[in-house]
């Protein structure tokens, strides 16, 4: 049986300023790094001693700090890779939250959603995060090892998820799987009819520690 362990990296500073993530470069808050340690705590409890297991990781500063976090407890280096990033914001990143929300055109209920231009220049349409998420967990997924941890941010959970299930590209302009922040996903194949579960969806239990600290 293979276990993904799908993580969205904890508080960090972006989310404390109010101001735009996508590839802005944002780091951990303390509260953040406490939370990662508490992640990587749970992780341990979850997969079997002795188990070989595989890091993969969005190259970002936030993902990475708590990837390392994780890494250590197993003993494993991570893999980085770009494409398991959010969404570039393109000219808002960085900027205030406020200045994105005034600015920014939702994509119509009925209509081309995942080419939409979302009126930010430079921003990355859905289609361009979608394959790019889609393209890595396919090469996640071609290793043979059967317990593998991704540290990503909670809008590309939504289209690892997707991938999982093999939910169609072009019926994910509608998909939306929430996650909170420091959460674990858990997703399962069976070795006998290989269906593909998501055993829980942003579990924040782990996180209770972490806020008693």
């Amino acid at each position: 049986m293979r276990t993904l362990y799908v993580v969205t990296h904890p508080q960090a500073t972006h989310h404390v300023e109010e101001v735009v993530g996508g590839w802005h470069d944002a780091e951990l808050t303390p509260a953040g790094i406490r939370a990662a340690a508490s992640i990587a705590q749970a992780l341990r409890t979850q997969v079997p001693d002795g188990a070989e297991v595989e890091l993969f990781s969005s190259d970002l500063r936030r993902t990475r700090r708590t990837a390392m976090e994780v890494a250590e407890l197993f003993g494993v280096q991570p893999i980085l890779d770009r494409r398991l990033r959010e969404k570039s914001y393109g000219e808002a990143e960085g900027r205030p939250q406020e200045w994105l929300d005034q600015r920014f055109v939702p994509p119509p209920a009925v209509g081309e959603r995942l080419e939409h231009d979302e009126g930010v220049e430079g921003a990355e349409t859905k289609a361009a995060w979608v394959r790019r998420i889609y393209a890595a967990l396919d090469e996640i997924l071609l290793r043979p090892c059967a317990h593998q941890i991704i540290v990503t941010h909670g809008g590309s959970l939504t289209f690892v998820v997707a991938s999982w299930i093999r939910m169609p590209i072009e019926a994910v302009g509608y998909a939306s799987f929430r996650a909170p922040s420091g959460s674990i996903t858990t997703l399962c194949e069976d070795d006998f009819f290989h269906n593909r579960q998501v055993v829980s969806l942003g579990d924040t239990r782990h996180l209770d520690s972490a806020a008693a600290g």
